[in-house]
């Protein structure tokens, strides 16, 4: 039997084919935990849940995540990919959600075998994985939310953004909380200045008179908002910078803490240069690939760190690879870029790309494959990965065993 799973917000659409194609049944139902239940009963009278394969357009989700907590294996199937398969089925490009699940189920009927299956993520990696990605989404509102604290003092105080741009973050954080406006910084001198910064840990980076001359210097703004106006401005995106960076500092906390007790830790925590942080990008994002992956090449394409050729009879090219997890390789590219700073191998290898004439983005993901071979080399044999033997052996061997640190 096949399934074929159209999903929406408010309601499904599910049919059951057989083998000859014919359907079996079908229904429609509304996005409750009523609807899905019974659905999931039905499913069950036509056989074990492990055979009865579901496609659907989606890889997450609760749909996705109440099909394979029961069992069933899930068929993701891109929409875009589903949509070139529309000609198949008739060339009106009629679209109904009941041909659609029907569709779906003959598609999974005729080209499963081709189609990757989802497989459930162990719980502490899906910890890891959702506090990481909390966190990336977090730290791109704290950018935006400094970029908009740039913009406007910009367009109200442009003495005010200079001294802020030589600042450390916290201290120019308070430096606007204190003086968020040009009247209120009016009476400060290059000593008061400076003095005011080494109360607050200042390095001294820059001293006091070079301060207040980029403070003086910076030409007066057109602005026809009131003082009170543009103090109440300041002061308000000035807090929400600072909460958006506590929410940071709890998450960071939290990461490392659970990578600590994660099963995978271990196997990757000695690799130069990487952090809890890093480390819980890589554990949240890689290991689900690193599970479900068959080879090494397998491992590093879904990560996105090898280009794709496209090859006929009149042309070759090879392209940079978009189909692929843009998380994962974030993760693995950015570790590697770091890698290079305290490992010769690792700059080695970056090096060598650069002499060919690779752009450093190119360069990075040459490296990040090269890292992504230790990763699967640790991960199979269940070995922590060890710098000595390492840069002894200059090289990491393949092999296809049954891993041992599943």
């Amino acid at each position: 039997m096949y399934i074929g799973w159209d999903w929406a917000t408010e309601t499904h659409d599910v049919t059951v084919m057989d083998n000859t194609g014919a359907r079996v049944a079908r229904w429609e139902f509304a996005h409750t935990e009523e609807g899905i239940a019974r659905t999931l009963d039905k499913l069950a009278k036509y056989g074990s849940p492990a055979d009865l394969p579901v496609a659907i357009e989606t890889t997450r989700g609760l749909v996705v995540d109440r099909l394979l907590a029961g069992g069933h294996p899930v068929v993701p199937v891109h929409p875009n990919a589903f949509h070139a398969m529309r000609p198949r089925w008739g060339a009106s490009k009629a679209k109904t959600d009941a041909g659609d699940s029907l569709k779906l189920a003959d598609y999974l009927r005729t080209d499963g075998h081709f189609l990757p299956r989802l497989e459930p993520t162990g719980q502490a990696t899906m910890e890891i994985q959702a506090l990481t990605r909390q966190r990336a989404d977090h730290v791109a509102a704290r950018v935006a939310a400094v970029n908009q604290l740039a913009a406007l003092l910009d367009a109200h105080w442009p003495g005010g953004k200079a001294v802020f741009a030589s600042l450390d973050s916290d201290i120019a954080l308070a430096f606007l909380e204190r003086y968020p406006t040009a009247a209120s910084a009016a009476k400060l001198t290059a000593g008061r200045l400076e003095a005011w910064c080494k109360r607050r840990g200042y390095s001294g980076k820059r001293p006091g008179s070079v301060l207040i001359e980029r403070l003086r210097s910076a030409p007066a703004p057109a602005s026809r908002l009131s003082e009170t106006v543009i103090e109440h401005l300041v002061r308000v995106q000035v807090q929400l910078v600072r909460s958006i960076r506590a929410t940071i500092r709890t998450l960071d906390e939290t990461i490392a803490s659970a990578v600590e007790t994660h099963p995978y830790a271990p196997l990757f925590a000695t690799m130069p240069r990487i952090g809890k942080i890093n480390l819980g990008q890589i554990i949240g994002e890689i290991g689900p690939i690193l599970e479900r992956s068959r080879t090494s090449e397998q491992f590093i394409a879904e990560t996105g760190v090898v280009p794709v050729t496209r090859a006929s009879g009149k042309s070759r090219v090879v392209t940079f690879r978009y189909a692929a997890n843009r998380r994962a390789r974030l993760a693995i590219v950015g570790y590697a870029d770091n890698s290079r700073h305290g490992s010769d191998w690792a700059a080695k290898i970056y090096n060598d790309a650069r002499a060919d004439r690779k752009r450093h983005p190119h360069a990075a993901r040459i490296l990040a494959r090269s890292w992504l071979r230790v990763i699967w080399a640790c991960w199979r044999t269940g070995t922590c990965y060890d710098p000595e033997i390492h840069r002894a052996s200059n090289k990491i061997k393949q092999d296809t065993d049954t891993p041992m640190a599943a």
